[in-house]
């Protein structure tokens, strides 16, 4: 198997057990009363599927791209070599302005 895929595999199971832990912590503080709602309604597992589903979903991507970023190489500086111009202090102006 490549590696890439390989590490797609890990990062998306890795965002499905992130998406686990998220929505337990969700039910067990009982976040906007999610808990009441998903245990006494008939099809309370269907949210409790999607809400778990669409939240992996979320982190399994983010998790992906956060390790694909910090995949990069740091670069040398090529240039930037002149000296920064020193800032100038700000000076007030007069303005003439005629008031009727």
């Amino acid at each position: 198997m490549p590696k890439l895929i390989a590490l797609y595999i890990k990062n998306v199971a890795f965002g499905f057990v992130l998406s686990a832990i998220f929505v337990g912590l969700l039910f067990w503080f009982n976040v906007a009363n999610l808990w009441h709602l998903v245990s006494t309604s008939p099809v309370g597992w269907i949210a409790a599927a999607m809400l778990f589903m669409f939240n992996g979903i979320i982190f399994a991507g983010a998790q992906f791209a956060f390790t694909v970023l910090r995949m990069e190489e740091p670069e040398e500086p090529k240039g930037g070599t002149r000296a920064p111009e020193p800032v100038r202090p700000l000076t007030p102006i007069l303005v003439e302005h005629d008031a009727r």
